[in-house]
């Protein structure tokens, strides 16, 4: 994975821990077939496009509440 990449994503998600896992999900779904969400003239491994689509705001993420049922 690319460092500036990796800076860029955690202004966006400042926690490391939910960075990894919205990251690893995305690559699963690439890894599955799932189309990329940004365009690249390069090319990028599936940890790099899902770390763009976090920086261009392609993909959010959502906290579930604590005890919520």
């Amino acid at each position: 994975m690319r460092d500036d990449y990796i800076k860029e994503a955690l202004k966006i998600i400042s926690d490391p821990n939910i960075l990894i896992n919205v990251v690893s999900r995305r690559v699963k779904q690439l890894k599955r077939g799932n189309r990329p969400l940004v365009e690249s003239l390069e090319k990028l491994s599936p940890e790099d496009i899902a770390l763009r689509e976090i920086i261009e705001g392609k993909i959010s993420f959502e906290l579930a509440a604590a005890g919520a049922s």
